[in-house]
């Protein structure tokens, strides 16, 4: 797997915002990559040290429209610690 396959998107909300404050950087990742590849893909991509590699599975939440009841998807989140002193910009001016 590429490391463009491994990373899917950055997650950005409120609470990872405040955890880019101590350098950790939240994205979705593909279901079958280990710690170890997507350390090695942010590596890669963002040409940083990477320190720590915590994932999270996520299930979908059900939701209901009208009288049908579907589901989100579910999917694997990896909160990336990096070393100190490095930074990744995802909002550039």
């Amino acid at each position: 797997m590429e490391a463009r396959d491994i990373l899917i998107r950055p997650l950005i909300t409120e609470r990872t915002t405040q955890l880019m404050a101590e350098g950790k950087y939240t994205f979705v990742v593909a279901k079958g990559a280990n710690k170890i590849e997507i350390a090695k893909a942010v590596a890669e991509i963002f040409k940083v040290k990477v320190d720590d590699v915590n994932t999270v599975n996520v299930t979908g939440k059900k939701k209901r429209m009208g009288r049908f009841v579907g589901k989100r998807a579910d999917y694997k989140k990896a909160v990336v610690k990096l070393a100190a002193g490095e930074s990744i910009e995802f909002f550039t001016a």
